[in-house]
C-alpha cells in the first residue's frame, strides 16, 4: 500500500545526507516527490517508490487538507 505523503511532512531517511542531516521536508508531490534537506537546504527529486523504500519514519506530519471555508 502506498505511503500517503503531504506537502510539509518532515521525514527521516535511512541514510545520512553528506551534510550530516537525516531529516527532509516534502516540497513537491506527484509521480516524483521533491524533498529538501533540513541541514543544507539541498533539493532532490525521487520517484515515489524510491522514497518509500528509503523512508525510516515521519518526524512530523503536515495538516491534512480539510474543508476550508465550511462552518459548522
Amino acid at each position: 500500500m502506498p505511503v500517503d505523503f503531504q506537502l510539509g511532512d518532515i521525514v527521516r531517511l535511512r541514510k545520512v545526507h553528506p551534510c550530516g542531516s537525516y531529516e527532509w521536508e516534502v516540497v513537491r508531490l506527484g509521480a516524483d516527490i521533491g524533498i529538501r534537506c533540513l541541514g543544507c537546504r539541498r533539493r532532490v527529486l525521487l520517484e515515489r517508490r524510491e522514497l518509500e523504500r528509503r523512508l525510516k519514519t515521519f518526524v512530523r506530519r503536515a495538516e491534512p487538507p480539510g474543508d476550508v471555508g465550511v462552518s459548522a
